[in-house]
């Protein structure tokens, strides 16, 4: 089993900055893909952004210039930094794990991020 434990939302005004963390535990040898994932009120769960184990990043259209993944995988733990917040950021944000040779992914409980004035 693998366990991810997400840090870090809360509420913040149009304009600011917050990150998130996420730190993976429990099966990960073999541990590729991580990333962010959120999910607004009504709509679908959408790509924020995600890292491999390589380095190579991918981001959602939204987030482009203004939030950025990063990974520590001697820590198993992957970050986002979100800059120039918006209210359409609103959701909860779910971090998210995959497996090289496996379609097996797994799921954090998901944080609460709130960009309101």
């Amino acid at each position: 089993q693998v366990q991810l434990v997400e840090s870090g939302g809360g509420l913040v005004q149009p304009g600011e900055s917050l990150s998130l963390s996420c730190a993976a535990s429990g099966s990960i040898f073999r541990m590729d893909r991580m990333g962010w994932y959120r999910q607004a009120p009504g709509k679908q769960r959408e790509l924020v952004a995600a890292i491999t184990s390589g380095g190579t990043t991918d981001y959602g259209d939204s987030v482009k210039g203004r939030f950025s993944i990063s990974r520590d995988n001697a820590k198993n733990t992957v970050y986002l930094q979100m800059n120039s917040l918006k209210p359409e950021d609103t959701g909860d944000y779910y971090c998210n794990a995959r497996f090289v040779g496996t379609t097996t992914e797994y799921w954090g409980q998901g944080t609460q991020v709130t960009v309101s004035s």
